[in-house]
């Protein structure tokens, strides 16, 4: 647990704000707290939801000061907050509240490992020019003293970097005017484990990017009116967490995001729980307007 909590620290330490105010945070991530809370999935897929609240601006927490002692073990009320944020009795600020009290008690000690570090920022080809760029209008960032204009800098040449690397080393699957970059099962974001309870949980992270002169946009409004599933030649398994804000992912011409689908418990809604036969083959369903395609996925 004080790994990942660890993580969490470092990545809200790193996220700067001018002021306290908290945006609402998505469902999905809610019952990915509640999860994490009653045990059926891990510390990591939990820091996943909080990461990219802090990655997107969702949640935005001041730089705090850490202690220079840290506790031997992380308070079991950590867990109680998640479960509490998670039915609503906690507010989202109430929850990070929280999170910068560990911090500031020394019980989460701050320490950034490569496992911690976001796609985006992963290095392929230092003698590539276009990438050497980008890298270095990114670091001169770090340059500048005021949080939110040092953000604003950083963002689109995080995005850049993000899309560069993934036109280098991702397969790529065109679909209408949306290219889908996926890196495969096995790779950050993309995991698939079956719990010690039995229940199998699989990630799907991949980046889409609008190649048209046209707005478009991806849907997924609930589990049950979703354009993404898992097929297995028998049955649809529909998502249990999602980070499609309002139902859509809206991309601008020429404008490109990363997306994260989670298939595990059943949440309601029209969900299905995820099962796992060994036997069977799985693929991971597109369904949009603008087109369709199957992209078989290796389970085993």
């Amino acid at each position: 647990m004080k790994t990942a909590i660890t993580t969490i620290a470092a990545i809200l330490i790193i996220a700067s704000t001018v002021s306290t105010a908290y945006a609402e945070v998505p469902g999905w991530v809610k019952n990915n707290a509640g999860w994490w809370a009653d045990g059926t999935i891990s510390e990591s897929e939990f820091l996943t939801g909080i990461s990219f609240l802090i990655e997107d601006g969702i949640i935005e927490v001041p730089p705090t000061s850490v202690s220079s002692e840290t506790s031997e073990g992380v308070p079991a009320w950590v867990k109680n907050n998640a479960g509490w944020w998670a039915d609503g009795t906690i507010s989202d600020t109430e929850f990070v509240n929280g999170i910068q009290h560990l911090i500031k008690s020394g019980f989460i000690s701050i320490s950034l490992t490569s496992e911690s570090i976001p796609m985006e920022s992963t290095v392929t080809d230092n003698s590539d020019s276009e990438l050497t760029s980008l890298q270095s209008e990114l670091e001169a960032c770090s340059e500048i003293k005021v949080g939110y204009k040092r953000l604003d800098c950083e963002k689109p040449l995080k995005k850049a970097i993000a899309l560069y690397e993934y036109k280098s080393n991702a397969e790529t699957f065109t679909i209408g005017p949306i290219n889908y970059y996926w890196y495969g099962i096995g790779s950050e974001g993309n995991e698939f484990e079956v719990r010690p309870s039995g229940q199998p949980i699989l990630s799907i992270r991949m980046l889409a990017e609008n190649t048209s002169s046209e707005i478009t946009a991806l849907h997924c409004t609930s589990p049950s009116i979703c354009a993404y599933d898992v097929w297995d030649g028998s049955k649809a398994y529909k998502y249990s967490g999602m980070d499609f804000t309002s139902g859509e992912i809206v991309l601008n011409p020429g404008d490109s995001r990363e997306f994260n689908i989670l298939f595990g418990p059943n949440i309601g809604y029209g969900g299905t729980e995820f099962e796992y036969d060994p036997s069977k083959s799985y693929i991971f369903r597109i369904n949009e307007p603008y087109g369709s395609m199957n992209i078989p996925l290796d389970l085993e």
